[in-house]
C-alpha cells in the first residue's frame, strides 16, 4: 500500500513537472490576443456598451480554443510549419500572394503595437521618440541575442502581467449581478455600431498570423504525440487566460467610463479616464497593462512573420539559429520593427487608416489560413490517424462559416455606416 502511494505520487510530481516544462505555446498564443488593438476594442466596447458585450467572449472562448488545439496537433505529427504545408499542397503562387498580403497586414499590425507603447508611456510623461525607440531595441535584443527558452521564460512573465487589470477592474467597483445577467442573456442590437463592436470582439481573438506562430512555436520546442495531453491544457489556460483578461478590461471601462457617458477612441484614453473615477493607481495599471502587451506583441507578431514567411519560401527560420544560419530571418524580423516602428515617430501618421487596412486585409486573408488548415488537418497522408473526428469538423467547419461571415462584415461595414 505505501509503495503504490509513494509510486503515484511519483507519477504525479513527474507529470507536474512535465507540464510546466511543456508549458508555453498555448498560453503565449493566447495571451498575445490581449494587444494594444484588442485591449482598444475591449475598451471601447464597455465604454460604450457597458456590461452587454461580455456575452461575447464565450463564443471567443470556443472559436480559440478549436483553432489552437487543431494547429497544436498538425505541428506536433507533421514536425512542419503552417506556412511549410500551404506551400507543399497549394503550390508556390498561390503561397506567394496569400503571404505577400499578410506580410503587409502584420506591418500595420506591428505599427499598432508601437501605437501602444508610445500611447501607454505617455500617462507617465514619456515622449514617444524616447519609449518607441527603447522599445523596439529591447524586443529585437530579445529575439536576436537571446534564444528560445529565454525569450519564452519572457513571454510567460509578460502573459501573467496582463492579470493587472483584474486589479483595475475591481478597483471601478463593478456590479457583479448585472455582469452575470449580461453572460447568460446575450443582449443583440441590430445597429451597425453594436453590430461592428460583437465582430470586433470575437475578431480581435483570432487572427492569421496567430495560427502559423501557434504551430511553429510547438515545432520549435520539439513537443511529440506523447506530450499532446499536456499541450492540450497549456492551449485551454491559454485560452482562460486570455478571456479572463478581456473579460476584466471590459468590466473595467463599464463600471466606470460607461456609467460616467465617458466616451474613448481608443485604449490609452481610458486609462486616462479611469484617473478621476477609479483613482492614480486603476488608471497607472491600466497603462502599464497596456505597454506589457503592447512590447508582448510587439515581439511576438514580426516574429510569427518572419517564421511563417521564411518556412512558405523554403528559407531558414528560428530563435535558437544563429544569424549566419538564417539571414533571411532575422532581416525580415528586424526590417518589420525598424519600418512599423518608424511609421510611429512620423509626425501625424495615419495610424487610424494603418490600422483598418491592416484588419480589412487581416479579414479578407482569415478565411482563406483556417480553410486551408481544415483541408490540412483532415489529409490522412499528413495526419495520418490524427485527423480531425467528425465532431471536431462540425466544430471545424461551423467556426469557418462565422468566421467567413465574420469577416465579410468587417469588411462590408464601412460601406453601410
Amino acid at each position: 500500500m505505501l509503495k503504490t502511494l509513494k509510486s503515484q505520487k511519483k507519477i504525479f510530481f513527474r507529470n507536474i513537472a512535465l507540464f510546466f516544462i511543456i508549458l508555453g505555446p498555448g498560453i503565449i498564443t493566447g495571451s498575445v490576443d490581449n494587444d494594444a488593438g484588442g485591449i482598444t476594442t475591449y475598451s471601447v466596447a464597455g465604454a460604450l456598451y457597458g456590461y452587454k458585450l461580455l456575452w461575447t467572449l464565450v463564443p471567443a472562448f470556443i472559436v480559440l480554443l478549436v483553432i489552437q488545439e487543431m494547429n497544436a496537433r498538425m505541428g506536433i505529427v507533421t514536425g512542419k510549419g503552417l506556412a511549410d504545408l500551404i506551400r507543399e499542397n497549394s503550390g508556390v503562387k498561390i503561397t506567394f500572394f496569400i503571404f505577400i498580403g499578410l506580410l503587409l497586414a502584420d506591418i500595420g499590425n506591428t505599427t499598432t503595437e508601437f501605437a501602444g507603447i508610445a500611447g501607454s508611456m505617455q500617462v507617465f510623461g514619456i515622449s514617444k521618440y524616447i519609449s518607441v525607440p527603447i522599445g523596439g531595441i529591447f524586443v529585437w535584443l530579445l529575439v536576436v541575442k537571446g534564444n528560445y527558452k529565454i525569450a519564452e521564460r519572457i513571454f510567460l512573465i509578460f502573459s501573467a502581467a496582463l492579470l493587472m487589470y483584474v486589479v483595475s477592474a475591481i478597483m471601478g467597483k463593478p456590479h457583479w449581478n448585472e455582469i452575470g445577467t449580461a453572460i447568460i442573456k446575450p443582449h443583440m442590437e441590430l445597429n451597425p455600431t453594436y453590430l461592428a463592436m460583437v465582430i470586433g470582439i470575437i475578431g480581435t481573438t483570432i487572427a492569421p498570423w496567430m495560427q502559423f506562430y501557434m504551430q511553429s512555436s510547438v515545432i520549435e520546442k520539439g513537443l511529440k504525440m506523447k506530450d499532446y495531453k499536456y499541450t492540450l491544457i497549456d492551449i485551454v489556460i491559454g485560452c482562460l487566460a486570455t478571456v479572463v483578461v478581456a473579460f476584466f478590461i471590459i468590466v473595467a471601462c463599464a463600471s466606470t467610463l460607461h456609467e460616467n457617458g465617458i466616451v474613448i477612441k481608443e485604449a490609452k484614453d481610458a486609462a486616462l479616464a479611469l484617473k478621476p473615477l477609479a483613482g492614480h493607481l486603476a488608471s497607472e495599471l491600466f497603462a502599464l497593462g497596456l505597454f506589457v502587451a503592447s512590447i508582448f506583441s510587439a515581439t511576438i507578431l514580426p516574429l510569427a512573420t518572419a517564421f511563417y514567411v521564411c518556412e512558405a519560401f523554403g528559407f531558414e527560420a528560428g530563435i535558437d539559429k544563429k544569424w549566419n544560419d538564417a539571414p533571411e530571418f532575422y532581416y525580415l524580423y528586424t526590417g518589420i520593427l525598424i519600418v512599423s516602428g518608424g511609421i510611429i515617430l512620423i509626425p501625424n501618421a495615419p495610424l487610424i487608416a494603418i490600422s483598418l487596412w491592416s484588419q480589412v486585409i487581416n479579414g479578407m486573408l482569415l478565411p482563406v489560413v483556417i480553410v486551408s488548415m481544415i483541408m490540412l488537418v483532415n489529409n490522412k497522408k499528413i495526419m495520418g490517424k490524427h485527423v480531425n473526428k467528425t465532431s471536431t469538423n462540425v466544430i471545424g467547419w461551423s467556426t469557418v462559416a462565422i468566421l467567413v461571415f465574420l469577416s465579410g462584415m468587417l469588411i462590408l461595414m464601412p460601406f453601410f455606416t
